[in-house]
């Protein structure tokens, strides 16, 4: 007679220490699990709604400059270093862990225009509206772990003196030269007093430059000309030259995709758009006057009530687009994606070293990070007392974000609004990379998507934005109605990715 025993081994099914997770056996048959897809989708929705709730972006407020702050540049030698430079003319190097600064460099006698490291990070190059760039000595690691201010040497390594106000420089990844934008670009080395190279086209100011990660003898630049510009260190003339309808403010080039760069734009237009009602206007304040949009606080009463309306006037010559555009440069004739969100110009744009988004910060006093291949923002940041944002970077990890803007500070943000600050133990990094794949199967579903892309704006962007929606729609009613009542091909479809592109030069 055979008699069958149920035999165990106690380790198999029996934890080693009370702290241990007790095991649990599952059959993963999907007949026994009907509901598998609903659970999972319940999930995923309280995933989501867990990241509404958690999400807490700012981090902490800078403050010290005196004037607004103008540009930024990143440490390469010390992750949690960066630098700043304002419109008085002073420069400081600040350390994010504690947000305070390290080091002061004070010699610029006006604006700050540009703020550049060196790959080894231990030179720092400046350069301003008082015809000057200056090398610095940056501090080593040992300073950056001090309790208080530094009182090291403040005097400049070299200060090279020029005939024309500079107003963006830009480091060589891989060697001792960095360029300057101005007048012309022009071609710097460490161990020289005046330029070694020098390019023109054009008789129109540079207003910003940056040099290929993957192509260290690569350099784009933008003009005041409506043109983005690619040098060749190696050969005496420029390259290639995109002229399009909007002024490019700033560019960057993707970290992971060499030949891939972004560039916000300005729109120049020659006609007025404006808000009628019938009501009468007591009194007009006028709110922002500046390069971007011209916003006026109207108080009006109607029915013998009063109440407060936001009117967006663009005028001619001062009105952007609000967009950015990512190119490849071998193929300038078309971008490859328009980024739309913002209200106002768009004034600086960073990648990430991941690649695989960028971050912009706009006039519209907002901060926005884009997927590298999307054509809307997936965070926007904004806080009561941040005006508008002159500078934007990501930092070396990609964890953070840091911004300048006009009211003397610089902020700290979180790249990821509800990621979690601090040690997270195996079980709940297990957690949040269940919930993260949780949220990228079912989030196309409508209540996901819906809940992911919720965003609470301010009065005067979500106005603004509304606006300009309605304008879009009426340019785009009437160019359909035009096409309706012409010739069969006389008024083709452009495409929106050619639409701001006059021509190519080479």
């Amino acid at each position: 007679m055979k008699v069958k025993c149920i035999s165990r081994a106690e380790e198999d099914f029996t934890r080693e220490r009370s702290q241990d997770l007790q095991r649990v056996f599952h059959n993963f048959n999907p007949v026994l699990r009907p509901l598998e897809r609903a659970v999972e989708y319940q999930r995923a929705v309280n995933a989501v709604k867990l990241d509404k709730i958690f999400a807490r972006p700012f981090i902490g407020a800078m403050d010290g400059h005196i004037d607004a702050v103008s540009c930024m540049a990143k440490n390469p030698n010390h992750l949690k270093g960066i630098f700043s430079g304002s419109m008085d003319g002073d420069i400081r190097l600040w350390d994010l862990a504690s947000r305070r600064t390290i080091c002061q460099f004070p010699g610029h006698q006006g604006a700050v225009q540009g703020l550049s490291a060196s790959t080894d990070g231990r030179v720092l190059v400046s350069c301003g509206t008082d015809c000057t760039v200056r090398l610095w000595n940056v501090p080593d690691s040992s300073v950056m772990n001090m309790d208080e201010l530094s009182d090291g040497t403040t005097e400049p390594l070299a200060v090279y003196v020029w005939k024309n106000a500079f107003w963006a420089v830009d480091h060589q990844w891989d060697g001792d030269q960095f360029a300057t934008a101005g007048a012309q670009v022009d071609i710097w080395d460490h161990n020289r007093s005046e330029p070694i190279r020098s390019f023109e086209w054009g008789k129109d100011t540079v207003i910003s430059l940056r040099f290929n990660p993957g192509e260290p003898n690569i350099l784009a630049t933008s003009s005041s000309d409506r043109s983005i510009t690619l040098y060749d260190l190696r050969l005496s003339t420029p390259v290639r030259k995109l002229i399009m309808k909007t002024k490019t403010n700033a560019l960057c080039w993707n970290p992971m995709e060499p030949m891939n760069f972004t560039a916000p734009t300005l729109l120049i237009l020659n006609q007025f758009y404006t808000s009628q009602a019938t009501s009468h206007v007591i009194s007009v304040y006028c709110l922002v006057v500046s390069d971007g949009p011209l916003l006026f606080h109207c108080t009006v009463s109607q029915n013998y009530n009063h109440s407060h309306y936001f009117f967006l006037f663009k005028l001619a010559k001062a009105n952007e687009d609000c967009n950015c555009y990512s190119y490849d440069a071998r193929k300038l004739e078309e971008a490859k994606n328009v980024h739309k969100d913002h209200v106002s110009a768009v004034m600086d744009i960073d990648y990430s070293p991941t690649g695989r988004e960028f971050v912009t910060g706009s006039y519209d006093r907002t901060i926005r990070i884009f997927p590298y291949n999307g054509g809307h923002g997936r965070e926007i940041y904004h806080t009561k007392r941040m005006q508008r944002v002159f500078c934007v970077k990501f930092t070396c990890d990609a964890t953070y974000v840091v911004s300048g803007s006009d009211d003397t500070n610089l902020r700290l943000w979180k790249a990821k609004a509800s990621e979690q600050l601090g040690v997270i133990v195996s079980r709940e990094r297990k957690k949040h990379e269940y919930n993260e794949a949780l949220k990228k199967r079912y989030g196309n579903l409508p209540e996901i998507k819906r809940i992911n892309r919720h965003r609470h704006l301010p009065k005067a962007i979500h106005k603004a934005r509304s606006l300009r929606l309605t304008i879009t729609n009426a340019a785009k009613k009437k160019d359909d109605r035009r096409r309706a009542h012409s010739a069969p091909g006389s008024m083709p479809i452009q495409s929106q990715r050619k639409k701001r592109i006059i021509k190519e030069v080479e």
